[in-house]
């Protein structure tokens, strides 16, 4: 009862939003890239928010399926397609056994997810069921997936109300550029007026070093008064070195725990999906917020993820139309 990976693709990894709590230790949190994407996809299953997905970049996997089960896909558009016939993304999707799941190719977006209503059986590592490549825990065997994995699921769970209804109408990611909200700190003392001027008035692009840990983007030189050194010290998900180089580099879900560069600023939350969805030579520019109006806009995208669970909790129009027919049918024979 599970799957087994015909094709891991280019980077397939168990994901969910982490392993929090260890950064003392050295642990990174790891999770998903793209946060939004992710909880849309438990949505669409009425998982629990936090429950495991597959997070893919830049070439889907192949799946063949051995026992009925029922899928969302979310993220960048990768034309997912069902024993080669086109399937449509953000989308509840029935598998049955012996189908096939596999991706046409990226059309937009660099990063996909695959969330199951009968939950990955992965067993729970330091509180999380995340991958993390690098110290090789947590995930499938730590490691990314590859021909001849197989993945059992931990529950049999094959019906959702309002099936027809799980469907939503999102194509998020087809951009070349993007504009990504900063909140300013914790070292932006250490750059000069200048240098901090040319961050939030300039174009930088994202380059081919971009990958879990970060993204290191080319553009003007961003001036520092003395040193771009600090005494090492916590980094958050989407914090924005500038090492002595004078180039930005925003660090990831696979971050390291401490650094000893100054970071100019810190990507809000409700933006890093942008990011985590840019492809190389892709356009980035930088706005400055408050830590108030971030807040805000994070209780704004939680109010609009309520409105997406609205949508798919009623019955679809074709189930609304019968419905009215058959009304309209009593009435006439009453």
């Amino acid at each position: 009862m599970g799957f087994r990976v015909l094709k891991g693709g280019m980077l397939t990894t168990v994901q969910d939003l982490g392993r929090t709590g260890y950064q003392s230790q050295g642990f990174s949190v790891s999770g998903v890239m793209d946060v939004r994407s992710f909880k849309i996809a438990n949505l669409l299953l009425d998982n629990p928010e936090n429950e495991a997905v597959l997070e893919f970049t830049l070439m889907g996997p192949s799946l063949e399926f051995t026992s009925e089960t029922i899928i969302a896909i979310t993220g960048g558009d990768f034309q997912p397609r069902v024993n080669k016939k086109p399937v449509k993304m953000y989308t509840a999707l029935y598998m049955h056994k012996g189908d096939v799941l596999d991706f046409a190719g990226c059309r937009t977006g660099s990063r996909g997810y695959i969330a199951f209503s009968s939950y990955l059986d992965i067993p729970v590592v330091m509180g999380s069921r995340s991958t993390n490549i690098k110290c090789g825990i947590g995930g499938f065997k730590g490691r990314r997936l590859k021909e001849g994995d197989y993945i059992g699921f931990r529950i049999k769970r094959r019906y959702l109300p309002y099936f027809l209804s799980r469907s939503l109408e999102l194509d998020e990611f087809d951009y070349d550029e993007v504009t990504l909200r900063v909140v300013m700190g914790p070292q932006e003392e250490v750059f000069t007026s200048a240098g901090r001027e040319t961050f939030l008035n300039s174009e930088y692009t994202v380059t081919s070093d971009f990958d879990r840990m970060g993204c290191r983007l080319e553009g003007p030189f961003i001036a520092y008064k003395t040193t771009a050194d600090i005494i090492s010290d916590g980094i958050a998900f989407g914090s924005v070195q500038v090492p002595s180089h004078g180039k930005p580099i925003i660090l990831l879900s696979d971050r390291q725990t401490t650094g000893g560069y100054a970071k100019i600023a810190t990507v809000i939350s409700v933006d890093l999906p942008k990011l985590a969805q840019c492809k190389t030579d892709n356009k980035v520019r930088f706005k400055a917020v408050t830590v108030e109006e971030a807040q805000q806009l994070l209780l704004d995208e939680v109010a609009g993820l309520n409105e997406l669970r609205r949508q798919i909790y009623q019955p679809c129009r074709e189930v609304l139309e019968c419905r009215l027919v058959a009304k309209r049918l009593s009435r006439l024979f009453q």
